[in-house]
């Protein structure tokens, strides 16, 4: 799954980097100069990608034998060689900023959603990420945040409802975006409601919703809105076929809104369900890696 989207992105980004040829190497190197080289990380942190740099290398020259020497959701220690690559120095040449692009992007987007990971542990709260993406890149970034032990929210516009504050000003209102829904619904996916008050909540809190989303608000407001969707499901039992087996209450609570690392433990203490992060995929710092060639001939 993951070659088949990462294939034509992998085509694309080589056929930007390469052009016309890598004239350096080219006019540089003689020909049928062979090496090997190992990819080399300088930071602590977990890696993410391997597969795609295995990709590039294939793409860019079949020759080239791409070895893992870690696992993506691994964490590495700086030093730490990660992969090794064999064969004509050009071809090692004419893939290594492409792999190294997505190696480090991803690896980055990996690390930082661990360090989220991190900080919410024994709270209770999973962490999950948004479609805050790289345009073309969703796939690759989604996936490395599950290297980073963290969750997938929806991955596009068809496979959950998620009515936000633009949608209810559209629609008229929470519930008649609601009652819309409803009536060409299709019962398999999630409904959440975005609210950014408690009157919003409790008209949000209807038995076909699954989720609400906190957004924007401090971490007392928080735990007051999770404080009143545990009143609203004791006096109604939810009979719903989407509620999960491992589920706390029904709706379940997600927090969003300019969440970082200093502030994630005490919106996860509030009691929510899940916190949603849209800086692990458009913020990350890229992950220190290089392509050091070991040997020559």
């Amino acid at each position: 799954m993951l070659e088949a989207v990462a294939l034509n992105l992998v085509k694309y980004a080589l056929s930007e980097d390469v052009g016309t040829g890598d004239i350096t190497t080219l006019n540089a190197v003689g020909p049928g100069v062979r090496a090997r080289g190992a990819f080399v990380a300088h930071a602590h942190g977990v890696i993410s990608g391997l597969d795609v740099a295995r990709l590039t290398f294939r793409e860019a020259d079949p020759g080239v034998t791409f070895r893992a020497l870690a696992e993506d959701g691994e964490l590495v220690e700086p030093g730490a060689a990660v992969a090794q690559v064999t064969g004509g120095v050009g071809g090692i040449l004419k893939a290594e900023r492409t792999a190294l692009n997505f190696l480090q992007h991803m690896s980055g987007v990996a690390t930082l959603t661990r360090r989220f990971v991190d900080a919410i542990e024994g709270t209770g709260a999973t962490l999950l990420d948004t479609r805050k993406t790289t345009p073309g890149l969703r796939f690759l970034e989604k996936y490395a945040v599950q290297c980073g032990r963290g969750q997938n929210h929806r991955l596009a516009l068809w496979d959950m409802y998620l009515v936000k504050d633009n949608h209810i000003r559209a629609a008229g209102g929470i519930t008649a975006a609601i009652d819309r829904i409803g009536r060409t619904r299709q019962g398999d996916l999630l409904l959440e409601v975005e609210v950014e008050s408690l009157d919003q909540l409790r008209e949000a809190l209807r038995p076909e919703v699954d989720r609400i989303l906190v957004d924007n608000q401090p971490p007392a407001d928080v735990k007051r809105a999770v404080q009143a969707v545990d009143r609203w499901c004791k006096a109604q039992v939810s009979e719903s076929p989407r509620r999960t087996k491992t589920a706390r209450r029904w709706p379940e609570v997600e927090v969003s809104g300019g969440i970082d690392l200093s502030t994630a433990r005490a919106y996860a203490e509030t009691g929510v369900d899940y916190i949603s992060v849209g800086a692990l995929t458009h913020s990350a710092p890229a992950l220190n890696l290089s392509l050091e060639v070991e040997e020559v001939g």
